[in-house]
C-alpha cells in the first residue's frame, strides 16, 4: 500500500448531515422560481431527460475509463475516479444550473432520476468496470447501495424543499417574491461557506496530498463538464438544456463517494483524497462556469 493510501480525510456523519440540511434550504430557495407547468413540459419532450441521463449514465463512465487508460494513476486514484462518475448528480448541480439561468426544471429531474437510478447504476458500473483498470484486483470490492437510503436522500434533499419552495410560491406569490433575493443571497453565501469548509477541515491532507490529484481531478472535471454540453449540443439541443446537462455532468455526489468509501474501503486514501478533492473542486468550477453564463444570456431557441 503506498502512502497515499494511509490518510484519512474528515468526513463524518454530523459533518454530511449539516451539508444535507444546506442543500435542503438551497433547494427549497431553487424552488420558489419553480412551477408544475414547468415540469408538465418536460414529459412533453423527453428527448432532453434521456440525452442528459446517457451523458451520465454511459459517457461520462465511459471517459473516466479512457482517461484512466491514458493518465495510468495509482491504482487506488483511478478506482476514486470510477467511483466518483459511477455515483448520480450532486444536489448542489440544481443550485449551479439555476445560477447560469439554464433549465432548473431540467436539473432537478436528472438529479432525482439519477440518484433513484444509483441504487443500481453504481455497484454495477464499479463492479463491471473496475475490471478494467489495471492493478486494482487486491482493492476491489463489491459495493451496495441501500435502496431505503436513496429514497430517504431523493426525499428530504429534494423531494420536500422542492414541494415546500412550490407550494409557497404557488399559495403565496407575493411572499415568494420577497423571499427570493435574500434567500439567494443567503444560498449563494451557504455555497461559498462550505467550499472554506471543506479546503479547512481537510487542509493538511490536501497540502500534503492534493499535488497528487490536483491536476487529474481537474482534466477528469473538466471532461466531464465539456462532454455534457458537447453531447447535449451533438444532439440538437437548445442552450438552456445544453448548459444543465453540462452541469449536472460535471457536479457528481462526492458525499456518496466518500459514504462508500469509508463504508466499503475503509476509507483508502488514494480513493477517498479523489472524492474529497471532487467535491471542492466540483464546486469552484461549477460555481464559476455558473457565474460566466449568468452573464451570458441565453437566446430562446425553437426545438
Amino acid at each position: 500500500m503506498t502512502a497515499i493510501d494511509a490518510i484519512r480525510i474528515n468526513f463524518d456523519q454530523e459533518k454530511l448531515f449539516i451539508l444535507n440540511l444546506c442543500i435542503a434550504f438551497i433547494m427549497f430557495g431553487v424552488a420558489l422560481d419553480l412551477r408544475l407547468e414547468n415540469f408538465k413540459e418536460l414529459t412533453k419532450r423527453p428527448k432532453a431527460t434521456i440525452v442528459g441521463l446517457s451523458s451520465q449514465w454511459i459517457l461520462l463512465p465511459a471517459l473516466t475509463i479512457l482517461l484512466i487508460l491514458i493518465v495510468k494513476p495509482a491504482p487506488s486514484i483511478a478506482l476514486g475516479m470510477l467511483l466518483v462518475s459511477a455515483c448520480p448528480g450532486g444536489n448542489v448541480s440544481n443550485f449551479a444550473v439555476h445560477l447560469s439561468g439554464a433549465n432548473t426544471e431540467l436539473s432537478v429531474l436528472m438529479t432525482s432520476v439519477s440518484t433513484l437510478g444509483a441504487v443500481l447504476i453504481t455497484p454495477l458500473y464499479f463492479a463491471y468496470l473496475a475490471p478494467l483498470i489495471p492493478g486494482t484486483e487486491s482493492l476491489r470490492q463489491s459495493i451496495q447501495v441501500d435502496p431505503m437510503a436513496m429514497v430517504g436522500t431523493i426525499i428530504q434533499l429534494i423531494i420536500v424543499p422542492l414541494i415546500a419552495g412550490m407550494l409557497v410560491q404557488y399559495r403565496f406569490p407575493k411572499i415568494a417574491a420577497v423571499l427570493k433575493r435574500p434567500i439567494r443571497s443567503l444560498s449563494m453565501i451557504i455555497f461559498l461557506g462550505f467550499v472554506v469548509f471543506a479546503i479547512y477541515v481537510n487542509f493538511d491532507n490536501l497540502l500534503s496530498y492534493v499535488h497528487i490529484v490536483f491536476l487529474i481531478v481537474l482534466i477528469h472535471n473538466a471532461v466531464a463538464l465539456v462532454s455534457g454540453y458537447t453531447w447535449a449540443k451533438m444532439n440538437r439541443l437548445p442552450q438552456r438544456d445544453a448548459r444543465a446537462i453540462s452541469i449536472e455532468t460535471g457536479i457528481q455526489n462526492s458525499g456518496l463517494a466518500l459514504v462508500l468509501i469509508f463504508n466499503y474501503f475503509d476509507g483508502l486514501g488514494g480513493m477517498a483524497l479523489i472524492a474529497a478533492w471532487w467535491g471542492v473542486w466540483h464546486l469552484i468550477s461549477g460555481f464559476s462556469l455558473a457565474m460566466l453564463w449568468q452573464k451570458r444570456k441565453i437566446v430562446v431557441e425553437a426545438y
